[in-house]
């Protein structure tokens, strides 16, 4: 929860890329500013030296953190002003409680001010990282990047190579052959070939099929061809499309290779690194995301806190006797949910994690609902870990 006790003025803007729409509002609601500003450093600047001087601590909240509120951000924190931001899909959802359909730049500012005055569980903190935090939140990013795009590469070799009919008969069992030594149909073609001595099964409208003489193609005729046919592209071109593809494929697992070396250098440099990659399935991608989400730990008051910021704390729905038990909620921090999901699944080798994991499975819970678990268990030896400063202890599981 962001605290807002020694704020004495809510500053809203609605930012814009020449104008923004500022609004001020003292603690009690008493309207202290409302008019619109130019994208320009000295006019900002000069609100924020007034307001502080006339009231004292100003928050700045912002509904766009980046691009084109990135100005008056850097010039609120230059001016000592706190800052803030709501995110996007909170601020629509209580723009839903105003009344009128109308959308200006004035009402987004006075739901923005009114969020922050009433509701600061719904801010989140904008800290200065440090440099090294700041560079690896940009490798981390493409490295994301590169991953959907290999994934989509994989995805669009997969659909193209089902395209094209197979041979009637492959080998009964064939070696097994180095991986991208067949990239194309042609090839898969020469490499799926009958057996030598196995005669090829017959195929519907084979003259060779029904009697000897085949007597029984003749009077059908021709077989027409099938819509399903005419709609497959011919092999020549995928000869040419899919070893483009794979060759794609290789140069994006080699940039993420490289890529990943550079972050483990980066993380090394850090003196929260030791701490984070001490935790079991806590590694070189996984590591970065908390340094750039959790930090110290020091913006959370507890670790339900933090579970709730990573969307990993269970929620009840209940509705009079209708109890539909605990979920998982389906806000918070993707990014850091992500990770700690799949470093709870990277963990399962420990055996202290994989007695939890297993205990949760006993109680009947799914797969996906017990690394949930798990990663809530996480979240809360994390932040006993940055709370100490004290790295994980492995200890012996107790099976009982």
């Amino acid at each position: 929860m962001f605290d807002t006790s020694d704020v004495d003025v809510f500053f809203a803007l609605d930012v814009g890329k020449t104008a923004h729409h500022g609004r001020g509002l003292t603690p009690a609601g008493k309207k202290v500013f409302d008019k619109q500003l130019p994208n320009c450093e000295p006019k900002l600047r000069a609100v924020f030296d007034q307001l502080t001087a006339k009231f004292g601590t100003v928050l700045l909240i912002v509904d766009q953190p980046a691009s084109i509120g990135a100005l008056p951000i850097t010039v609120a924190r230059d001016a000592g002003c706190k800052v803030a931001y709501l995110p996007r899909l909170a601020m629509r959802r209580i723009a839903d409680l105003y009344p009128g359909e109308a959308k200006t730049d004035a009402k987004d500012a006075v739901v923005i001010a009114d969020a922050a005055r009433t509701m600061p569980h719904t801010l989140r903190s904008l800290e200065l990282a440090d440099e090294i935090t700041a560079e690896l939140t940009v490798l981390v990013g493409f490295d994301q990047d590169l991953a959907a795009e290999a994934t989509r590469t994989s995805n669009r070799i997969r659909g193209l190579l089902t395209q094209f009919p197979p041979q009637p008969r492959t080998r009964p069992r064939a070696p097994a052959q180095p991986p991208g030594r067949h990239l194309a149909p042609r090839t898969l073609r020469i490499a799926g070939r009958p057996a030598k001595g196995q005669p090829p099964r017959a195929r519907r409208g084979d003259p060779a099929q029904g009697s000897p003489d085949g007597e029984a193609a003749d009077r059908r005729g021709p077989r027409r061809p099938r819509r399903a046919d005419c709609d497959r592209p011919r092999t020549g071109t995928l000869d040419d499309v899919i070893p483009s593809l794979a060759r794609s494929l290789g140069a994006v697992h080699d940039q993420r290779r490289a890529l990943e070396a550079q972050i483990s250098e980066l993380l090394d440099a850090h003196p929260l690194s030791p701490v984070l990659t001490s935790i079991p399935g806590v590694a070189a991608r996984a590591a970065p995301v908390l340094l750039g989400t959790v930090g110290d730990g020091t913006s959370f008051p507890s670790a339900a806190h933090l579970a709730s910021y990573a969307g990993l704390a269970p929620t009840t729905k209940s509705s009079g006797t209708s109890i539909h038990g605990e979920h998982a909620p389906r806000g918070g921090n993707r990014q850091l949910k992500r990770a700690m999901f799949l470093s709870a699944f990277a963990a399962l080798h420990d055996p202290v994690s994989r007695i939890y994991y297993d205990k949760c499975r006993a109680r009947g819970k799914t797969h996906t609902q017990a690394l949930l678990r798990l990663a809530r268990h996480c979240i809360s030896v994390l932040f006993a870990m940055l709370r100490d400063g004290t790295f994980y202890e492995h200890r012996t599981p107790r099976l009982a």
